[in-house]
């Protein structure tokens, strides 16, 4: 049997994600205008989990983010696993670029026909743009169950970062129930039933919980690899205390884009989105499209798939990054300061009025712990000048042989596999759903898929303006929807029984094999589409020459704006294969 790895949410725990921010809207004025395609906010309750599938392992890396307002002792994950894993600190900076580098973005160009005479509300609603190298820690070998008969075998236990570890083994479920209770781990009833059932499928329980000494500001991303070639997110735990409508967002880095085996694969209805406001109703898409009959609750939508360059190596790395000119400050931390400016990891306004930034997120906790700032001084003082505050430094707390090693497991080396990790895996899959406790009864597997085609994050509609006053938004699937001038320029809901979901797909259960397909609503969708065209007289309209300008897409690309086509045989070609 294929060892899986086993990654579970803190149940009671809010995890805090970075909240990308919108792309500023850019003025417009004559016949094109191009607004820029906004990303969607990384919502602030979703979980992130990346995998690398190997030849024979899989290495999850899990973003962990504590709500600040959680105590630090009350945080506590229990992770079902079929092996034992090795573990090592993961970097929030690839977590951070992956995420934006990534995000699904929704725009549109402009354009207006030329019209003799031009209408004199050519461009009356446009202001109404929105604004829009692995090193492992630990030790295996393991105690027994305390003298508990039911009690399980403790095979590893150890430290990786700021987190302490132990991996269970066996025993009844009583038993792991009372060694968590006993280790100070949070216990819920409600988990009994969903442990029995992982111990009967032989499964062991990673225990991880931040160590005494540290506090919520310390957390970091753990990486978990395991052999194995299928990675699975067991979410059943999570249904003790999730919310309806959860978000889960897979990452692989690979050769290939990856599907979900036991999960159907939905593509949404690009009508139901909301063009006018960039994409703001997107989650509700989804969370209806991967509710639909035949996907019933279990399904994952890919928000792209493609080349891994997309992740930004920006701050991930610095190759001049050394813990040895650190591990030299024996006496006195004089110089740490010096030395992490140099290595880019913090920065200090030189006139001491504002805080000391730390260019990673670890460095300020770090600092804290091993050079604490003295009482009535400001950190930027502190930290800009040491020197001239020699006397107040606690060299109680200073070990420069400990602060080095330290930087070297949370930021250095964790840097360095991240670095490696994306350039030398090529393609990168994003998935995501929204799931709810009840539909948490399975936990998704998934596998790479050779022969599926990649999947752009940047979805650019082109809307014309006509020669009647009329509006026609072109979507980047080629259907057109049409906005007469006497009505509101509002999206449209459509009618009630336009689907959400345009294609529900599940895995050919065969490595590269094509998908099954369970529902196809092209053919309805584009009848309703055509209806609601007719009613509002569309194919009677004056047109003139619509013509675009290629509108600039995140981080310097090109988002290119889509003619006028209407050919659904096309656009039924090219769908297929996604």
């Amino acid at each position: 049997m294929t060892s899986l790895a086993a990654l579970i949410v803190a149940p009671a725990l809010g995890l805090a994600l970075p909240m990308l921010l919108p792309g500023s809207a850019q003025a417009c004025g004559g016949t094109f205008c191009d607004a820029g395609p906004t990303s969607m906010p990384v919502d602030q309750t979703g979980e992130n989990i990346l995998f690398k599938i190997g030849a024979d392992f899989v290495e999850a890396h899990i973003q962990i983010q504590i709500d600040p307002s959680t105590p630090a002792d009350a945080f506590a994950w229990v992770i079902p696993v079929l092996s034992v894993p090795e573990f090592s600190v993961g970097s929030q900076i690839l977590f951070d670029n992956m995420l934006n580098g990534s995000v699904p973005s929704y725009g549109r160009t402009f354009t207006s026909d030329m019209c003799a005479p031009p209408p004199d509300n050519n461009n009356a609603d446009e202001g109404a743009l929105s604004t829009g190298g692995d090193d492992f820690g630990g030790e295996t070998g393991g105690d027994a169950g305390d003298g508990d008969p039911g009690g399980p075998d403790v095979v590893f236990k150890g430290s990786v970062g700021a987190f302490e570890i132990a991996v269970l083994e066996g025993g009844t479920v009583e038993g792991v129930m009372q060694w968590l209770g006993d280790n100070g781990y949070q216990q819920d009833p409600n988990a009994e039933p969903i442990l029995a059932s992982y111990l009967e499928d032989d499964f062991k329980f990673v225990a991880l919980k931040l160590g005494v000494e540290a506090g919520v500001e310390d957390v970091h991303p753990i990486v978990i690899r395991y052999s194995g070639t299928e990675p699975c997110v067991p979410i059943r735990l999570t249904a003790i205390a999730a919310a309806d409508d959860m978000d889960i967002r897979t990452f692989f880095l690979g050769d290939a884009r990856v599907v979900p085996v036991n999960y159907r694969h939905v593509l949404i209805n690009s009508l139901k989105i909301d063009w006018f406001s960039d994409g703001g109703n997107y989650k509700e898409v989804i969370a209806m499209a991967v509710d639909a009959q035949e996907a019933d609750g279990n399904a994952f939508v890919t928000e792209y798939a493609g080349d891994s360059s997309v992740i930004s190596l920006n701050g991930v790395y610095n190759q001049n990054w050394d813990p040895a000119p650190y591990a030299a400050l024996v006496d006195s931390p004089i110089g740490a300061f010096e030395q992490l400016s140099a290595d880019s990891l913090l920065y200090c306004e030189p006139d001491f009025e504002s805080n000391c930034v730390g260019l990673h997120p670890l460095i300020m906790p770090i600092l804290a712990e091993y050079i604490p700032v003295p009482n009535g001084v400001s950190e930027a003082e502190f930290y800009a000048d040491m020197e001239f505050y020699v006397d107040q430094i606690d060299l109680t707390v200073w070990d420069a042989a400990a602060f080095s090693a330290t930087l070297d497991e949370r930021i250095f080396k964790p840097g360095a596999h991240a670095v490696d990790l994306v350039q030398q895996n090529p393609y990168l899959t994003r998935m995501y759903t929204t799931i709810s406790p009840s539909e948490m009864n399975v936990d998704p597997i998934f596998r790479s898929n050779a022969t599926l085609p990649e999947v752009d994050n940047v979805r650019q509609a082109t809307q014309r303006t006509l020669c009647d006053g009329g509006r026609l938004v072109t979507l980047p699937d080629g259907r057109e929807v049409y906005f007469p001038v006497d009505e509101p320029f509002v999206w449209p809901s459509f009618q009630d029984e336009m689907p959400w979901d345009e294609d529900i797909d599940q895995d050919g259960m065969a490595a590269d094999a094509p998908l099954i397909n369970l529902v196809d609503n092209t053919e309805k969708i584009n009848e309703l589409l055509s209806a609601y065209n007719k009613e509002r007289g569309y194919g009677d309209i004056p047109t003139g020459c619509g013509c675009s300008l290629a509108p600039a897409g995140p981080a310097g690309g090109v988002a290119f704006g889509l003619a006028t086509l209407g050919l659904f045989g096309l656009v039924r070609r090219r769908r297929r294969q996604s």
